[in-house]
């Protein structure tokens, strides 16, 4: 590598873009942002964000042998929104992230439902993905951009979100005793202000990946300009027993959009993660994300060449402009 060269952690897949809304069985304007886990069997499974003609977003499944092409898409949507039981998913339902629970042997989906009052998050459970019951809304508007914890800390389940608020559009960590009720609010990592890559406004990825070092978390951060804004990814490492602690923040980007199909679409320059899947080795990564909201892509890297570049990139938790962050804690956060 050139001493004028950064250091690359995900490599785009050369077949990217992946899936289109040219593959799905019935007319679609785009499909983008999608959850992704690993079924039983070896199947990976995309629960892919489809937006329709009219705007209105549901979710379907596409479902790969190889996690990269022979997909088998859904014939029909496979989680339409319900507005009639849900009137907060009235204008459709976003961006889902899928959490396998061993404990319940179900997977959680935590979801955008958008309403009259605006975005706030959802969570719904299946075995199969074929039937799924709804929790409802958890977090109201506006909120957004959540995953799930997948096993409970000190007996509570435990949600990442990031409302926005008069202080911000953060990201925060709420728990619960039975995935319905949620307290103990507590901001889980501050956008940075000024001219950082991820000032005034950050977001949670894909759910939060579980190492011998911690929790490695993965999340957007939206730099605004003159002409629009960019949204590129970054690495935050927190405390495995107590995810509250946040132990290293990477200072820069990791990945942003490079390639024409992540640079020109509904909103250009984004990318967008919402899920993966980790190899047998237990270290492949394949990340599948949202290139300018018009398509799906997948880039491949290594969890411990991740931490390896946390540790050479990463600095004890800074919170607004480089300052060690305050943890504040309130009866909610919105």
């Amino acid at each position: 590598m050139k001493s004028n060269e950064y250091e690359v952690l995900l490599e785009r897949h050369p077949s990217n873009p992946i899936l289109t809304a040219t593959d799905w069985p019935y007319p679609v304007h785009t499909v983008f942002n999608p959850g992704a886990t690993l079924l039983k069997d070896g199947t990976t499974l995309l629960l892919c964000r489809v937006e329709d003609r009219r705007g209105i977003s549901h979710l379907c499944a596409a479902r790969s042998q190889n996690g990269i092409n022979g997909w088998v898409v859904d014939s029909k949507p496979t989680f339409a929104p319900d507005p009639m039981n849900y009137p907060e998913e009235l204008w459709g339902v976003e961006d889902p992230r899928i959490t396998y629970m061993e404990e319940l042997d179900e997977y959680l989906i935590t979801y955008t439902a958008f309403g009259k009052a605006g975005p706030g998050v959802a969570i719904a459970s299946t075995s199969d993905f074929k039937r799924f019951e709804r929790f409802g809304l958890v977090m109201h508007a506006n909120d957004k951009d959540a995953a799930l914890f997948p096993h409970r800390f000190n007996g509570e389940f435990a949600l990442i979100h990031r409302p926005s608020t008069d202080m911000g559009s953060h990201m925060w960590l709420s728990f619960s005793p039975d995935l319905r009720n949620w307290g103990g609010h507590m901001l889980f990592l501050p956008a940075r202000r000024g001219a950082w890559w991820d000032a005034n406004k950050i977001g949670l990825s894909p759910p939060p990946i579980e190492t011998d070092r911690g929790w490695l978390v993965m999340y957007h951060g939206v730099r605004q300009h003159a002409a629009g804004s960019v949204y590129r990814l970054g690495l935050a490492l927190f405390d495995k027993d107590n995810p509250e602690t946040c132990l290293t923040r990477g200072q820069s980007w990791m990945f942003g959009p490079e390639a024409p199909y992540e640079i020109s679409g509904d909103v250009g320059y984004a990318v967008f993660p919402c899920g993966y899947t980790i190899g047998g080795d237990g270290d492949t990564l394949r990340l599948y994300y949202g290139a300018a909201d018009s398509s799906i892509c997948v880039a491949t890297g290594s969890i411990k060449k991740m931490l390896k570049w946390l540790d050479r990139n990463g600095s004890e938790f800074t919170g607004v402009a480089g300052q060690a962050a305050e943890r504040i804690e309130l009866s909610s956060p919105l």
